[in-house]
């Protein structure tokens, strides 16, 4: 049995890049550029990708939603890299008809904190991001980056500024409880999130992670009375097989019209 996500990657075009601009009829619709960053108080160096996409496209979220395609990212040929940290920045909700996608148009700048083996060496930051990109049509494209970091990099404005733009912590949101109800289903689990929580703005959206890139969720149907806010997905491993949900691992981000909430695992209820 397919999932949603693997059918509508199977349905998309695909094109593969050598460089930033992409091959045929889609030149020029994304390229990517290093920002170098600047190395932080805690030793780590927060760098940049900045994605730029030809007017009127756009690009997807960590979690696509239905009708989106996910990120990936390979570090082949790095130096000086043990881990990296991504700070996505809050994205937009785009109606797709019965679905939803969520992503960023035109521009999105990624800041990444890296880790260093040597926090007194130079980086080099190389590898391939592959994203989808959309306008009437989504295209997967892959867009190799390769730069030198400097250990007296300077802070950036535009990597500040995405930093700054980030979801609010479920403290900082006044996240009073977080509750995670599980029920088996067909072919997977029905999962529903019960967050007590004032209103993040007049519209919103919830975005259920399982913590395992296998497991894929539907959209949230969700309802609120008062502070509390509910919303219910599906999960089925991409194997179809049966899994274990640790909750734990569940990521529930609130997209409100006001602001956005970052809820980091639930109990159970």
């Amino acid at each position: 049995m397919k999932t949603l996500k693997s059918i509508l990657k199977t349905t998309c075009l695909l094109v593969a890049t050598a460089s930033p601009a992409i091959a045929g009829p889609f030149d020029d619709v994304a390229r990517i550029d290093v920002i170098p960053g600047w190395q932080t108080a805690s030793g780590t160096h927060m760098a940049g990708l900045r994605v730029t996409l030809r007017p009127g496209w756009k690009t997807y979220w960590r979690a696509p939603g239905d009708a989106g395609i996910p990120p990936e990212f390979s570090w082949t040929g790095s130096q000086n890299i043990t881990a990296a940290q991504y700070h996505w920045p809050v994205p937009q909700v785009f109606d797709q008809g019965d679905m939803q996608s969520i992503g960023y148009h035109d521009t999105l700048v990624l800041p990444i904190e890296l880790t260093q083996a040597d926090p007194s060496a130079p980086i080099q930051m190389s590898g391939e991001v592959t994203l989808g990109v959309c306008e009437d049509i989504c295209v997967p494209v892959s867009l190799p980056f390769l730069a030198m970091l400097p250990t007296d990099g300077q802070r950036d404005g535009a990597i500040t500024a995405s930093l700054l733009n980030q979801p609010r912590n479920a403290t900082e949101a006044g996240v009073r409880s977080a509750i995670c109800r599980v029920s088996p289903a067909d072919s997977g689990l029905t999962v529903t999130a019960t967050l007590t929580m004032p209103s993040a703005g007049t519209v919103e959206s919830v975005v259920i992670e399982a913590g395992n890139p296998e497991v894929w969720v539907s959209q949230a149907d969700i309802t609120r009375s008062g502070d509390t806010l509910q919303a219910t997905v599906d999960m089925i491993h991409a194997t179809s097989s049966s899994f274990a949900l640790d909750r734990s691992a569940v990521r529930i981000t609130v997209l409100g019209s006001d602001y956005a909430v970052d809820v980091r695992g639930c109990v159970g209820g």
